[in-house]
């Protein structure tokens, strides 16, 4: 991914014209893909979050967040866009990421909500597939109660280009989770599409969600 964007941001000096300007000419790609167990750690990342990983390597990465893990079972998207082609700014970018990941999940019947200064989507653990909006004032103190994270998120804008992306838990060994803060959260659980009940391969939600990212990100 550094090397992709790197590529298609190096600068050239463009005849005529004042200045230096990056590559606009090479096409944005979809990565969707299947690590081996691995915790990644962001830029703002704290030691202190990563409790016991074992012989699960911990990599130091260049995207914001704080830690998190990777591993069988779970769909990782990489969207690597030029935001200025596509025509919105960082922001937006994270909410339609976010669309894009609750209408993956609605696909299959579950319905994705987003808390507020958390990035990710989260699902209700008791009721999955309700329909209700999360209402009211969460907990200061256990903003995430009742609710399980069914999908990361992590970022990295590079002048106008990002990388990095999302990750979404289909039904995968939950158990490395319990090893970190996720996302520097203590105490957040963490949960798949399995866990809650839904049947569905890997290839059928790496295929959703693929589709559901091409449509939401489209400028």
């Amino acid at each position: 991914m550094q090397a992709f964007t790197a590529a298609r941001s190096r600068v050239a000096e463009i005849p005529g014209q004042i200045g230096l300007q990056p590559n606009n000419d090479v096409r944005d790609q979809l990565w969707i893909c299947e690590h081996s167990p691995v915790y990644t750690q962001g830029l703002a990342g704290k030691n202190e979050h990563v409790l016991n990983p074992g012989l699960i390597p911990v990599v130091a990465t260049d995207r914001g967040g704080q830690v998190t893990y990777h591993g069988p079972g779970q769909v990782v998207a990489y969207p690597l866009l030029d935001l200025k082609r596509a025509g919105y700014y960082v922001k937006e970018y994270v909410y339609r990421i976010e669309e894009a990941v609750i209408r993956t999940l609605a696909h299959f019947g579950v319905t994705g909500h987003r808390v507020g200064g958390s990035p990710g989507i989260y699902v209700r653990l008791d009721e999955p597939g309700s329909h209700a909006a999360l209402t009211g004032p969460r907990d200061p103190l256990d903003p995430f109660r009742g609710l399980g994270k069914i999908a990361a998120l992590g970022i990295k804008i590079s002048r106008q280009f990002s990388y990095h992306g999302v990750a979404l838990n289909v039904a995968m060994d939950l158990e490395p989770f319990s090893r970190i803060n996720p996302c520097g959260y203590a105490g957040l659980v963490t949960t798949d599409l399995s866990t809650i009940g839904v049947s569905a391969s890997w290839q059928e939600a790496a295929d959703v969600l693929g589709q559901k990212l091409v449509t939401y990100l489209a400028p």
